[in-house]
């Protein structure tokens, strides 16, 4: 099997047509860092950090749900029971316990379902359903900027991990 290309960034788009290639182009960023290894190797971490690219993938699925289905749209996500005052990295420390193919079939679903939240706002200025603690809501907008910081962060993380592993580094 061939080893995907990164989705293209339109040089000359409009503001939503960057942003939401800029997200996919993370993305699929986040993915390739696990791009042909075993189920050992997605878990491996490198004291002293817990970081591992399963521990990763599960938790931006979980971010993707969070932000696009729950908060913007206000659909009911189903929440995951998870012993918060145990375990402070929960949602991370579940990922240990998936194959790769639950952890992809998550994480798949999570995308497609906020892709669907994005395409079907009429603009990146439509504010969320929910709001936070002080009653704001946050524009689609601000939600699509926050998810490419995670997906940029969580990425040089992807990298320095996958590097580690076999040696494999982004061209």
């Amino acid at each position: 099997m061939t080893r995907p290309k990164p989705p293209a960034i339109p040089l000359q788009a409009d503001e939503r047509t960057t942003l939401v290639a800029f997200l996919e182009f993370y993305r699929a960023a986040l993915i390739d860092r696990a791009y042909g290894l075993d189920l050992a190797q997605i878990r491996q971490t490198r004291p002293p950090s817990t970081l591992s690219l399963a521990r990763l993938i599960n938790h931006v699925a979980l971010v993707e749900r969070s932000w696009f289905c729950d908060r913007f749209a206000g659909l009911e996500v189903p929440e995951i029971d998870l012993d918060w005052d145990a375990d402070y990295d929960a949602e991370m420390t579940l990922a240990e316990s998936m194959t790769i193919d639950e952890l992809m079939a998550g994480y798949h679903d999570a995308v497609v379902a906020a892709r669907s939240q994005i395409e079907e706002a009429d603009s990146l200025d439509r504010l969320s359903v929910r709001s936070n603690r002080d009653g704001e809501h946050w524009s689609l907008r601000w939600i699509v900027v926050h998810m490419i910081e995670e997906y940029a962060r969580h990425c040089g993380h992807a990298d320095l991990i996958r590097e580690s592993i076999d040696g494999d580094v982004v061209s």
